[in-house]
């Protein structure tokens, strides 16, 4: 297990260091590291650390959620609310349309696993958003609308509403038995992670201004309770969202406290240096290669197809905002990225034995691997063609 870290470390970190010499986002060199170590080619993973990969990937959505939350002011949450709303909801809704149509003619699936491959593949990218938004911030491109803001919030949000649909389709596929009160309980969900990630953050506030503690510790503590926050939603005995709990709990911190809260994002952007490495290199070891020639064509093909539906859903989302033809592009390419949540859950079927989970694995790679790319390099070639810059 020890030899195992210490490659994924060594190679991931020198694959991303030649991925970024030829402008490409790390995260690819990340995946190609984890497949050349991976059981079809190098085989040098032990066992150990593949047995709780599905949990060290969560871990990892943890921390960038943690991050987005801790940045996310409430005051440009208020202005964009609307319509960071439609931009977690309308893409990744007609992304999975788009599946339906285009799962069963290309990939011959059927619909309800189509389904289950649109939700997967229907989820931006906080890995990649969310540090580009934040330097857009610090940057101040874009921020006069709040545009980097309702981007970082839509995508976040984006994500909790596409795993809750993963999750029922998931258990249909698995049970043979479709129970409709998962989707029921989505609002509960959400309303029960928002409250209770409100009162934790309200908590830690009041205790660390009373009480005098290292950073490092209280980075620790915050952590500690949104692991917590996902053995609640996983226990499944009331609808809660532990995701968005863990967004809540930041979000609260950098209204209550912003001092604190901009020093706590510096801390876990170091802790996601190495969360990010397991997270993409353990990705890129359980895909099987072996199946890319078969399916890749109508992959790409698939993924392509459904940016169109996506990129129709972000125009709908943000229109009848204030948002000119140049800023509603940018939105679009800023949806583009694929690859924290496809990561997460794109081994889920595999692992659970559903049909053509193999085939769900690799698309949601392939999609990694092509719009990762993509959106990150139209995200920075645009945002300064495309949006106001402020005058500091």
């Amino acid at each position: 297990m020890l030899l195992t870290l210490s490659l994924i470390i060594l190679v991931g970190y020198s694959f991303s260091a030649i991925a970024g010499r030829l402008h490409l986002p790390r995260i690819v060199g990340m995946l190609l590291a984890g497949i050349v170590l991976g059981p079809f080619v190098l085989d040098l993973i032990a066992d150990e650390v593949l047995a709780i990969s599905i949990d060290l990937r969560k871990i990892a959505l943890v921390i960038i959620l943690l991050r987005a939350g801790l940045s996310l002011d409430l005051r440009d949450l208020k202005a964009v609310g609307k319509h960071a709303i439609l931009l977690s909801i309308v893409p990744a809704s007609l992304e999975i349309v788009g599946a339906l149509i285009l799962g069963p003619i290309l990939l011959g699936l059927t619909l309800l696993e189509s389904a289950i491959l649109g939700t997967i593949l229907a989820a931006v990218s906080p890995a990649v958003l969310v540090p580009k938004m934040l330097q857009m911030i610090d940057d101040k491109i874009g921020t006069k609308k709040s545009i980097p803001q309702m981007i970082m919030a839509g995508a976040s949000v984006d994500d909790i509403y596409v795993i809750f649909l993963f999750t029922a389709l998931v258990t249909m596929a698995s049970e043979g038995t479709f129970d409709a009160n998962v989707l029921l309980n989505l609002p509960i969900s959400i309303l029960a992670g928002v409250i209770t990630g409100v009162i934790l953050g309200l908590g830690f506030v009041w205790f660390f201004k009373k009480h005098h503690i290292r950073d490092t510790t209280k980075v620790l503590l915050i952590f500690s309770f949104a692991l917590f926050f996902l053995t609640i939603e996983q226990l499944d005995v009331f609808p809660f969202s532990g995701l968005l709990g863990t967004m809540a709990l930041g979000i609260t911190i950098l209204a209550k406290y912003p001092l604190l809260a901009g020093r706590l994002v510096k801390r876990y952007e170091k802790i996601w240096v190495f969360a990010e490495m397991l997270l993409f290199v353990l990705v890129g070891v359980a895909v099987d290669i072996t199946t890319i020639p078969s399916v890749g064509l109508y992959s790409i093909l698939l993924i392509f197809g459904l940016l169109v539906f996506r990129s129709l859903g972000v125009y709908l989302a943000t229109k009848g905002k204030s948002l000119t033809i140049k800023e509603q592009l940018f939105t679009i390419f800023a949806y583009i990225p694929k690859a924290t949540v496809q990561a997460s859950i794109g081994s889920i079927p595999l692992a659970m034995g559903i049909s053509n989970g193999n085939t769900m694995l690799t698309v949601a790679v392939l999609a990694i691997l092509i719009t990762a790319p993509i959106g990150s390099f139209l995200i920075d070639a645009t945002k300064k063609p495309l949006l106001e810059t402020e005058q500091a």
